[in-house]
């Protein structure tokens, strides 16, 4: 196995969203995607800025009608995305504070979340957004770190990780040794991130949930059945 490295998320500020730019050598030309109310826009490694923002102004059109609709799929939730409101970050709260300005990344300082954007109609969108983009950010760096941890620490490999948004798992483990998150994980406390890293990395062994998979949980976390539970009780927590 080899540790990737974390590259800082580099934006662009539009009117009406805010798109992430991937960049990578394994593309010749660029594509534009609007998933989970996100844009993001993945070119070759070498393009310009300005040529970035001529694309995305072209098709600004199509970006905010793919908005609307997945709005509309997938409204905010009870959360109203204001200054003060507590969010949880592996098992503790912080309290949002929203600045006016233009866009910057979220930042956890002492003890917020701080969120820097401009004001107006779609600003609690545009608030979440930031916070799920951050979440998932956070979610790939801690989760790299445990699970790299635990596969030394338990002798198993796996081929590379992820992080997704599922609707009824926590992670999944495939036959080919790849292993994905569901980022929201990274909400819970510590030892319940550590269990849910575990049982992904048992399914190396056994790829199935017989009483041989769960003796291998058992030996990594011998709370595992308290840590089922807890996830069991607060399922409904981890809501954006």
């Amino acid at each position: 196995m080899i540790a990737a490295t974390m590259k800082q998320p580099e934006y662009l500020q539009r009117n009406g969203f805010i798109a992430e730019i991937v960049r990578t050598h394994r593309v010749k030309s660029a594509t534009i995607k609007v998933e989970e109310c996100a844009v993001s826009i993945v070119v070759p490694k070498k393009l310009s800025t300005e040529r970035i923002e001529q694309l995305l102004s072209d098709k600004s059109r199509w970006i905010k009608e793919k908005l609307i609709l997945q709005r509309e799929a997938n409204p905010v939730s009870h959360k109203q995305y204001v200054s003060g409101e507590a969010f949880t970050y592996l098992g503790r709260n912080y309290r949002l504070k929203v600045q006016q300005g233009n866009f910057q990344p979220v930042k956890l300082k002492q003890g917020r979340l701080v969120v820097t954007l401009p004001n107006g109609k779609d600003q609690p969108y545009m608030i979440r957004n930031a916070l799920v983009r951050w979440y998932k950010r956070q979610a790939e760096i801690r989760l790299k770190e445990k699970i790299y941890r635990y596969a030394d620490k338990m002798g198993v490999e796996f081929t590379s990780m992820g992080v997704k948004s599922f609707k009824s798992r926590w992670g999944s483990c495939s036959v080919k040794g790849r292993i994905d998150f569901n980022w929201a994980i990274i909400m819970a406390p510590h030892h319940i991130v550590d269990y849910v890293v575990v049982h992904e990395l048992c399914h190396l062994v056994q790829h199935d949930h017989s009483s041989k998979f769960w003796k291998l949980v058992e030996r990594e976390v011998p709370d595992y059945l308290g840590c089922k539970e807890w996830l069991k009780e607060n399922d409904g927590e981890f809501v954006f």
